[in-house]
């Protein structure tokens, strides 16, 4: 039975989520088809651009991606404090930065509102939106939509395009968040599209490395790595960039039987830090995507997760 998407996106038990999407047809998201030799790479730079510039508009800031050939990742924060915090004219501002806005809403821009129904029809609109915009669902929908219409049009056809709606996961911890950004960057070195990360195009890696290629010290509309010891988590990812460079490197270099593509060997010290020993933390990246398991993190984290929920069983991957 499929479950309820608010069973498997729940922001007030834990706001990192991993997420793909699959493209349905035998044509290629974004390759070269093998078959026909039509190439549809321009495609990835399409889902790229647009992930980037919707993490501009919705409060879900973007931890790492990849873009491949038949589908894409996200690991991804849900900032709903962020969203909440937000005047009624900045939710106004940034729904309309994609979407076009009611005519009684017009006219609240305007002051033109008077009456106490219409001031409520307005409150209506702007709490719906509010919401939305911490809506991860929200955020998928309209990422895929467009890319589908995008798609459809230059194929000339009509129908599903995705393979239905996106597969999520849940991480419970930084342990769970950590492994599924390093698995997501390391996509392209498993299915051997690139020997090293700074070759990954359409990564969060390459736009984080070609950012310091430029001197700069954040990258457009990524989230921005704050450092172990930084508290305030909803500012930016919880780890030195440094630090985590050196563990994709590492990941990378390990060969494994059941992936054509590996990088060569370092021992990063966020491992340590994160009393993560390097069998665990391979392990998990390893099996993160094995298995249909909808939440991952620690046995305690995943207990508080199933009593806030009321549930007995929960589809999950364990963390030592």
């Amino acid at each position: 039975m499929t479950t309820a998407r608010s069973q498997l996106i729940c922001p007030d038990i834990t706001p990192y989520y991993h997420c793909v999407s699959r493209c349905v047809r035998r044509s290629y998201l974004c390759g070269v088809d093998k078959l026909t030799g039509k190439s549809y790479e321009h495609r990835r730079d399409w889902i790229e651009q647009r992930i980037l510039s919707l993490a501009n508009v919705y409060l879900i800031q973007i931890y790492s991606y990849a873009v491949m050939s038949n589908h894409y990742h996200l690991v991804v924060r849900v900032d709903k404090e962020s969203a909440l915090a937000l005047s009624d004219l900045e939710v106004v501002e940034r729904w309309h930065a994609e979407h076009q806005l009611p005519l009684i809403i017009q006219r609240w821009l305007a002051g033109e509102i008077k009456s106490d129904t219409e001031k409520e029809a307005c409150n209506q609109f702007i709490n719906e939106w509010r919401k939305r915009l911490y809506s991860l669902s929200w955020f998928m929908r309209e990422l895929n939509y467009s890319i589908a219409v995008q798609a459809n049009k230059e194929d000339q056809c009509t129908g599903r395009f995705w393979e239905g709606r996106f597969k999520s996961q849940a991480l419970l911890d930084e342990k769970a968040l950590l492994a599924a950004m390093a698995y997501v960057d390391l996509n392209p070195i498993r299915a051997k599209m690139a020997d090293t990360p700074e070759k990954s195009d359409f990564t969060s890696i390459k736009a984080r490395l070609t950012s310091l290629e430029k001197g700069e010290t954040t990258t457009p509309s990524l989230a921005n790595f704050m450092g172990y010891e930084h508290q305030d988590k909803a500012q930016g990812i919880p780890f030195r960039l440094s630090d985590y460079l050196e563990l994709v490197d590492w990941l990378g270099r390990q060969i494994r039987p059941d992936k054509p593509g590996y990088i060569n060997n370092a021992q990063p010290s966020i491992l340590t830090r994160l009393s993560l020993d390097q069998s665990d933390c391979l392990a998990l990246c390893t099996e993160l995507e094995k298995k249909p398991r909808v939440w991952v993190g620690t046995s305690a984290r995943l207990h508080q997760a199933k009593t806030t929920l009321n549930k007995k069983r929960m589809v999950a991957l364990h963390i030592a």
